[in-house]
């Protein structure tokens, strides 16, 4: 099947006007001038003519947060696991994701309760693994441990041993450091969110922060087994809202290779430094700045530390976020692209994806670019998984 006459995304610049040929599930040929006529209507599943559309490698999101919220939409609400899993791959397809790995959390004490529980996570990993062949995003696992969390090397291991997770990263939540290193907004946020006085949010804030003390021993060895045993399987291992080089530091000696929504500029200049790869969310790039205070994502981009972008909790952000840092990327949009497809699926060990070369899977985003921009369609192995109606696929002569 050609797609034709497309502004094709490459890997180092923006093809106007090229083709693309797919054969099977990969991509067979690319041309720099439109094909039409009997060419274009000649393949056994017709072809596209794109008039001008963008062309772009399929996303890939290695930090999705909405499966959480996909299962259970308000609390105490819970959907059908089929349900939730179909309306989260529903949600990300339209998006133009073609690979995304579900964030799910291990950390019975946070504000979402037992959504984060073992029973509660477990429970969705296994559904979502019973259901990947029928559903059109290649949907992945990464789990996601608070480092307190007692009980995180036995789950580690058994996640392991079940082929059920792609991607483990630590997460410490403990208040003064991190995402929550102002204390003052946390008391403000903890009062809202718990309906409690002031005097009880400050109580609240400071058990958390004798809990992680009183633990500090335990969590340190039990960081360096789950590091050990994500090397020995092979497991991509992050890290997760570093607030300083010396966080930096010590995650890079426990192996971690990507360094997830750093929260200060110091913190992402000593990743790179350190050779991990920074990753900020597709919203605080749209929108340019965070919800929570802490490094904009756009100011990461401009200062040359930005090497992925993630859905975060919103993946319609991405392609609006592609387009925004596009404007400014050394490299123009082939640059600000590479961010959600072809760095991703090298830090995650994805070799046959994440850019339009031949060969390479046609996993394959058509958008515009006019306004915050809209995925018109996506493919999944030359396979139309999702379609806004507006483009019709000429069918074989």
């Amino acid at each position: 099947m050609w797609l034709s006459n497309f502004r094709i995304v490459l890997p180092e610049a923006v093809l106007d006007g090229g083709a693309l040929r797919i054969e099977g599930d990969r991509i067979a040929e690319i041309r720099d001038t439109p094909v039409a006529g009997a060419e274009l209507d000649g393949g056994i599943n017709g072809g596209i003519n794109g008039g001008g559309l963008l062309l772009m490698p399929g996303f890939i999101d290695m930090h999705g947060d909405m499966i959480e919220r996909e299962v259970e939409p308000r609390p105490n609400v819970k959907m059908p696991m089929e349900l939730g899993l179909r309306d989260l791959d529903r949600r990300l397809k339209t998006a133009g994701v073609t690979t995304g790995y579900a964030a799910v959390s291990f950390n019975p004490k946070s504000a979402y309760g037992h959504l984060r529980s073992y029973e509660h996570s477990k429970e969705m990993l296994r559904a979502l693994k019973s259901m990947r062949s029928i559903l059109k995003v290649d949907h992945r696992v990464h789990a996601r441990f608070e480092i307190n969390y007692p009980n995180a090397l036995a789950v580690v291991e058994e996640l392991i041993a079940d082929g059920t997770v792609d991607l483990v990263s630590l997460t410490d939540h403990t208040p003064g450091q991190g995402q929550y290193r102002d204390l003052e907004r946390l008391t403000r946020r903890t009062q809202a969110e718990k309906g409690v006085t002031e005097a009880e949010a400050i109580a609240a804030v400071q058990a958390r922060i004798d809990e992680k003390q009183e633990a500090a021993g335990d969590v340190a060895a039990t960081l360096a087994a789950i590091s050990a045993t994500c090397a020995l399987h092979d497991i991509a291992l992050a890290s997760h809202d570093d607030d300083t080089p010396e966080k930096v530091a010590l995650m890079q000696s426990l192996g971690a290779a990507i360094s997830e929504f750093p929260v200060t500029e110091d913190a992402a200049r000593a990743a790179r430094a350190r050779g991990l790869l920074t990753a900020m969310g597709a919203p605080n790039a749209l929108r340019g700045e965070s919800y929570s205070g802490n490094l904009s994502a756009r100011a990461c981009h401009a200062a040359g530390l930005l090497d992925i972008l993630a859905a975060d909790y919103h993946p319609s952000a991405i392609l609006p976020a592609v387009l925004i840092l596009g404007r400014t990327d050394p490299h123009g949009l082939a640059g600000a692209a590479r961010l959600a497809t072809l760095n991703p699926a090298r830090a995650l060990g994805l070799a046959d994806r994440g850019e339009i070369v031949p060969g390479k899977r046609a996993d394959l985003v058509i958008a515009d670019d006019e306004g915050v921009g809209h995925v018109r369609a996506t493919l999944r192995g030359g396979r139309k998984i999702f379609s806004d109606g507006s483009l019709t696929l000429r069918a074989a002569a």
